[in-house]
């Protein structure tokens, strides 16, 4: 374990952002990431996973260690359930087919999400109805004043909307090592009622869909929706869907009567920020190379040398703009650095 200097963080995220690190170093197991630790105590650090949802505008005046630590296996299985540990620098969506291929179901509905294992639950990604707080039994990760290791079960982390305690009361205070989820074994939960994902299963004739089958439908319809971040840079969705009280959607309701809308609860209603943005006339939008993607409104992309600061001058365009037609505040997901 070296650490390098002066090091570009150009292929280590999605955007193709060109930024420097000050300080670099990759950790391949928990006892060289508590080494790097202890040695480098007094240092300001930057903790780098697979770079998919962060957006970097500025060089990292920082010990960036990157979180490569790799591995999965089934630790523990009964009848109905299997137990699968995977380690935080495993890719997410290789992780994702994997338990397929073993006919583990659970997560497949956030099939081709980027990223690597260890940053899912800092976030608590999700998509078309799942979330990883439906199948995250606990989480190991390492403090890094103390280098101590703690286990972090579900109700600890405090999952909502695209937020945990890793985003909150432990921010920055702890790194992931690795994560445990259940999965079923049989009886899978068959999740298809969210978008496109039924009329694409009905493109290929298929009544009775095995999870596999909806991994391919969510991979299809990504794919045509979605831009591959190895031939143009993005972070995926870049804002959330914002979740506003019904007495508010009533009165945006009222002068949008067109407006989309997903209910929560009996006063929380979420509206597709996408949809919203498309509305406002910013799909395909470009300045520079700093663009709003032409199939999905809500994804931003770098088409080839764009700043983060491009990116997020555009992204605050886009907050400006939806807010003045619809009055609902739009929030960026991914990390701005």
């Amino acid at each position: 374990m070296q650490i390098q200097h002066n090091f570009s963080l150009k292929t280590y995220n999605t955007f193709g952002i060109e930024a420097k690190a000050s300080e670099f170093i990759a950790v391949h197991n928990t006892t060289e990431l508590k080494e790097v630790l202890k040695a480098n105590i007094d240092k300001k650090k930057f903790i780098l996973g697979g770079g998919s949802n962060m957006l970097l505008t500025k060089d990292i005046e920082a010990l960036v260690i990157h979180v490569d630590l790799k591995g999965k296996k089934i630790i523990k299985e009964d009848e109905n359930y299997v137990w699968v540990e995977a380690q935080a620098g495993e890719n997410w969506h290789e992780f994702v087919l994997w338990n397929i291929e073993q006919n583990h179901g659970g997560i497949e509905n956030m099939s081709l999400i980027p990223g690597n294992v260890g940053t899912t639950p800092v976030q608590n990604i999700g998509a078309y109805g799942a979330e990883i707080k439906d199948t995250f039994i606990s989480c190991e990760a390492v403090n890094i004043l103390t280098q101590e290791s703690k286990t972090f079960t579900n109700e600890e982390c405090k999952f909502g909307y695209r937020e945990s305690i890793f985003k909150q009361d432990a921010k920055n205070q702890y790194i992931i090592t690795s994560v445990v989820f259940k999965l079923t074994k049989d009886n899978h939960k068959i999740n298809i009622g969210y978008g496109d994902i039924q009329s694409e299963l009905a493109k290929h004739t298929i009544s009775h869909p095995t999870i596999k089958d909806v991994s391919n439908a969510i991979i299809a319809i990504r794919q045509s929706k979605l831009p591959d971040p190895k031939e143009l840079g993005n972070s995926g969705s870049f804002f959330k869907n914002p979740i506003i009280s019904r007495e508010q959607f009533n009165k945006v309701k009222a002068a949008h009567p067109e407006i989309k809308h997903y209910d929560v609860s009996e006063t929380e209603v979420k509206v597709p920020a996408g949809w919203m943005i498309e509305q406002a006339g910013l799909k395909g939008y470009r300045d520079g190379d700093a663009g709003v993607h032409a199939k999905q409104a809500l994804v931003l992309v770098n088409y080839g040398n764009a700043t983060g600061q491009d990116i997020l001058n555009l992204s605050k365009l886009v907050q400006k703009t939806v807010l003045e037609k619809f009055g609902i505040a739009i929030e960026a997901e991914v990390n701005v650095i």
